[in-house]
């Protein structure tokens, strides 16, 4: 699943945000379309996600989860027929979670919210692969670990203490992980394709392993296909197929992700930028990076350290 963690966190921007609220019938909140990824999570009582592109309402119970990883605009109510009203953004581009409002009484809905920074302008395939809105519901003895950094980040949430600040973005990051990791190895489709289907063959795999694990190595199809244990041509169709392109493309597109991420969080030279992304030649490098960009890589730098987190 190292795959996984690359793909979070090459896409990964500023800090994520999340709010515990009580919520009092009637009550109805439409969230905007946004450039990140949210979560709800069910504490107490129930909830009806009005998901993105006019699916269905979803009876949220008692330790549901519900993931929604592209960002699309979406409604949570009390009941389907409750009227939305429109949630303000903040002035930092966060939701404005409604807060507590007293103590939690039996008939409350008690809901865990949270929402995460995305540069979609480097999507990661694995993510753009999964459907609108992902609903894992509770289940006795499921999703253990899952269940664990949803309570501690409840917990923290509810009676904040020293260290808190720096617990929250943690215990976020470590539930956007779960989150992803319990969908693609217990609720995806039963026939998976694309990124599903890639990160389910062995041979595929150990490719974008090795890829991920060491994208300066000049990889060659051949080298990369003995690390799948298939023959060079089988393994060059088989890649294609599950990921979407050709090996060494992909290899070329992980670089410049790496490298993107490298000048966005690293004050690194440029010289060793180069290197850490698979170019020996500071200026092959730079050519390289302006043709999938659109700038150089310095100006890259700048404006991205420019942005407020």
């Amino acid at each position: 699943m190292d795959v996984l963690s690359d793909a979070i966190a090459a896409m990964r921007t500023g800090r994520p945000h999340s709010s515990r609220s009580v919520k009092r019938a009637p009550w109805g909140v439409r969230f905007p379309a946004s450039d990140g990824a949210g979560f709800h999570v069910v504490l107490q009582g129930s909830a009806w996600l009005l998901p993105p592109g006019g699916a269905g309402p979803v009876r949220l119970g008692p330790g549901d989860v519900v993931f929604l990883a592209h960002g699309y605009g979406h409604g949570l109510a009390d009941h389907p027929g409750t009227p939305l009203e429109d949630a303000r953004l903040n002035a930092d581009g966060s939701w404005p979670l409604l807060r507590d409002r007293g103590p939690v009484h039996g008939d409350d809905t008690l809901m865990l919210c949270g929402a995460y920074r995305l540069n979609k302008t480097r999507a990661h395939p694995l993510l753009t692969d999964l459907p609108p809105f992902i609903h894992l519901p509770a289940r006795i003895g499921a999703h253990d670990r899952l269940r664990a950094a949803v309570g501690l980040l409840g917990a923290e949430l509810a009676d904040p203490q020293p260290g808190s600040d720096a617990v929250v973005p943690a215990l976020l990051d470590t539930l956007l992980l779960y989150l992803l990791r319990t969908w693609w190895l217990t609720e995806r489709p039963e026939e998976p394709s694309g990124w599903a289907a890639a990160l389910s063959d062995p041979a595929v795999t150990a490719a974008l392993h090795a890829i991920h694990d060491d994208p300066a190595r000049p990889w060659t199809v051949a080298e990369l296909a003995a690390r799948a244990a298939l023959s060079r041509a089988a393994f060059a169709r088989r890649f294609t197929a599950l990921v979407g392109q050709p090996p060494l493309a992909y290899l070329t597109w992980w670089r410049m992700t790496t490298a993107g991420r490298l000048l966005r969080e690293d004050d690194a030279p440029l010289r060793t930028v180069a290197e850490r992304s698979g170019y020996t030649s500071e200026f092959a490098f730079a050519k390289a990076f302006k043709r999938e960009y659109g700038v150089a890589p310095g100006r890259y730098r700048k404006e991205a350290t420019a942005r407020p987190a």
